[in-house]
């Protein structure tokens, strides 16, 4: 059986006095180039440089300048990602007005613990890759004019665990704020006492527990900000004492980790257990407030309880004001210098020794 063949007929230019061929639409598409897929290790170096950030929670790509702009927090599902200490102070304090204390206190190894590494040694390690002396910083600032004494914990310092120094740090921040009358703000992030130190970490729940009986004794407003994490020894002391207690949205809040509850109590626990969420249904905490209003609502919360009511703002500090609180800080400072206090912060071996003979 023979097959008829159909010839296409041929297509002609029509300013064109010779006949030409002309390919069909199909072929013209066929013989373009066609554009490269963008390879893996492309996107890699881009997220490596910094350019973009894939959300921890929905994996979404962001512009990391639009989330920065959004202070961290994904435009797709909300999720808050994880801050420095230097990120939060911009994020809540006036600019112009932070001033720090206290940074002189530089954490000791009493015990000379060591487990893998020697404690000295991992102390140096997280300094280097944070750039700060402990896990924590405290300072006054300002809030929409408004002053306050703020602390703000690092996670990322040793997972924000509190030692010695942390715990004098706050101490001093505390006893100071009541001097003052000023409102008093501590940002949690932590994973718990630093179990490096023993029960000289142990101590600093006690310590900071006394000022902030004597700050409330005084009718001054504390607020505890609960962040992801806070547990262990902070959410045992500090963590829960605030007048008004405030936490991020999906902020893991607790003592014990949920593993060891599983296993203590061998029952499965709910999904959403220790969650801000969780504690907010059974009362352990007053608000959730996003990291995008939480600035707004502390001026609110402080304007409302810290002044008469004819009085919304008080006047920003200017430079002389400010320069005056660094000359009495730094007065303090000699004065605890003479007085030897730091040596009560981080005992002698000798004095340990004194105490494991029970003298």
């Amino acid at each position: 059986m023979m097959r008829t063949i159909v010839q296409r007929p041929k297509l002609t230019m029509a300013n064109n006095s010779k006949s030409e061929y002309l390919m069909s639409l199909f072929d013209w598409f066929a013989s373009q180039p066609k554009s490269k897929p963008i390879r893996q290790e492309h996107q890699k170096r881009e997220l490596v440089n910094g350019l973009w950030h894939r959300c921890s929670a929905c994996k979404t790509l962001v512009y990391r300048k639009e989330l920065q702009n959004n202070q961290m927090v994904c435009f797709e599902c909300g999720h808050h990602e994880r801050i420095n200490s230097n990120q939060r102070i911009r994020q809540l304090i006036d600019a112009d007005t932070w001033i720090p204390l206290d940074e002189e206190l530089h954490p000791t190894d009493p015990l000379e613990f060591c487990d893998r590494k020697a404690y000295s040694t991992r102390i140096e390690e997280a300094q280097d890759k944070t750039g700060l002396v402990d896990a924590v910083q405290t300072g006054f600032g300002q809030v929409e004019g408004l002053p306050i004494a703020l602390g703000v914990m690092d996670f990322h310092f040793m997972g924000g665990s509190m030692g010695s120094v942390v715990g004098e740090k706050l101490t001093r921040l505390i006893e100071r704020a009541t001097h003052k009358h000023y409102p008093l703000v501590i940002v949690c992030a932590s994973g718990g006492a630093r179990m490096q130190e023993g029960i000289l970490s142990l101590m600093q729940m006690a310590k900071i527990s006394g000022a902030l009986e004597h700050h409330y004794q005084a009718n001054l407003l504390y607020i505890p900000i609960l962040t992801h994490p806070t547990l262990g020894g902070v959410t045992a002391s500090f963590a829960m004492l605030g007048d008004i207690i405030l936490a991020e949205p999906k902020a893991m809040i607790g003592f014990a980790g949920r593993r060891v509850i599983e296993q203590t109590l061998r029952e499965k626990l709910p999904d959403d257990f220790q969650t801000a969420e969780d504690l907010l249904r059974h009362g352990f905490i007053d608000a959730i407030v996003p990291r995008t209003q939480l600035k707004k609502t502390l001026a609110q919360l402080i304007s409302l309880h810290q002044l008469p009511p004819n009085i919304s703002y008080l006047p920003k500090w200017e430079s002389s004001e400010v320069h005056q609180i660094k000359v009495e800080l730094k007065v303090e400072s000699e004065d605890c210098v003479k007085t030897q206090i730091p040596s009560k912060l981080t005992p002698t071996k000798a004095s340990i020794d004194q105490l494991k003979l029970g003298a």
